[in-house]
């Protein structure tokens, strides 16, 4: 629920602990390197272990017998082989952080960022008008900066001088203003890029065509969300008109994106995006993004690093579906939790706990226990 990945140092423990015969490798790279695919690599390592009865000869007999690309099957089985013999465990270095260079047309918003806003702030607030234009318009991105400016002041006024509350809100601010809708997907699966990169990962040559079926499941929200706001918000109270749409398209769709047809159906969707403002989920997200604005300048003053933590919480918020109704559930119930939090002291460091819950399983359950070792019901209440 964090950032979708599981710390590299416990996994690789796990994995230890765990198996007979443990070669930890980047089993993806090698295969990537070799032009063929991570069974191969991974068929490799099974031999190379020793584990299994069967000489290397056997192993590459089998891959022969396939009859399908056995000349990179076979490299990337050698490569596998070499792993075994001498695993290389995976390390995680940080990333440094970089301003990146934006294009024509949000220089000008560029140059309000590096003269109106902190240096220690630059690199995310422009990431965050990149991805936010890209999202909607440039427009959009200087109403995120907009929305900063009274944070900065406040960081400016209370903050230690590296300015964290700024930059912890513009990091999720920008994320948030950027949630992922039914637009959002049929944006990104038509662009040429994504089509240049699936062709890239299938390793399509001249002589070949590409066929890229989408598998679609949309539940009645995604609906409901890219609709105006009164009408989608009507469908949604009203039952019947619920089921009717939720049976419409709960079976789900195969749509082929590679054809002329299916590609139109997610283009038009796609240009939506020009009446986004206009939709239930943009009036929805908009207004929660307002109420926790206002929480992080109301806190700024009295409890710095309290309004820190307050600023990490829409870390809960991703995805669709059930992760983001989780996801939602969970921030709305730290920010319930929040004046009792405050009356209790030590509230910056309960958050963090609590927020750490949350993000710690799928459940929601962590959340829950955590709560109520401090005498808070997950509804709210004490």
């Amino acid at each position: 629920m964090g950032d979708g990945r599981v710390d590299a140092e416990s996994l690789l423990k796990a994995g230890s602990a765990a198996a007979r015969v443990f070669i930890p490798h980047d089993f993806s790279r090698l295969a990537e390197e070799n032009r063929s695919v991570i069974s191969a690599t991974l068929f490799g390592a099974l031999a190379g272990s020793g584990t299994l009865p069967f000489s290397r000869k056997q192993f590459e007999e089998a891959i022969t017998r396939s009859g399908v690309a056995v000349e990179s099957s076979l490299k990337a089985f050698s490569a596998g082989v070499k792993a075994a013999a001498k695993p290389d465990p995976i390390s995680v270095e940080p990333a440094t952080p970089v301003n990146p260079k934006v294009g024509p047309a949000l220089q000008e918003l560029a140059s309000r960022v590096t003269q109106k806003f902190p240096a220690p702030s630059h690199s995310i607030l422009l990431a965050g008008i990149q991805r936010v234009a890209d999202y909607q318009d440039v427009a959009y991105a200087a109403e995120y900066l907009d929305r900063l400016e009274p944070i900065a002041a406040l960081d400016q006024q209370h903050g230690r001088g590296d300015f964290t509350l700024l930059r912890e809100t513009g990091r999720y601010l920008a994320l948030w203003m950027s949630y992922e809708d039914a637009i959002r997907v049929a944006d990104l699966k038509t662009r040429r890029t994504r089509f240049e990169r699936v062709e890239k990962e299938a390793r399509v040559n001249e002589r070949q065509l590409l066929e890229i079926n989408e598998f679609l499941y949309p539940r009645v929200e995604e609906f409901t969300d890219i609709m105006p706001a009164a009408l989608g918000a009507w469908i949604m109270r009203t039952g019947w008109a619920r089921n009717l749409l939720n049976r419409l398209g709960g079976k789900g769709k195969v749509l082929k994106t590679s054809s002329l047809t299916g590609f139109l159906q997610l283009y038009w969707l796609a240009s939506r995006r020009r009446s986004r403002r206009k939709t239930l989920r943009f009036q929805r997200e908009h207004q929660v993004i307002n109420q926790w604005l206002a929480r992080l300048q109301e806190l700024a003053g009295v409890d710095y690093d309290l309004a820190c933590e307050v600023a990490e919480c829409p870390r809960l918020i991703k995805g669709y579906g059930d992760t983001h109704v989780l996801g939602s559930r969970n921030y709305e119930s730290l920010m319930r939790a929040l004046p009792v939090l405050r009356q209790k002291g030590g509230a910056a460091a309960r958050l963090r706990s609590l927020r750490e819950a949350a993000l710690a399983d799928e459940t929601g359950k962590k959340l829950a226990g955590a709560l109520q070792e401090l005498g808070i019901q997950p509804g709210g209440g004490v």
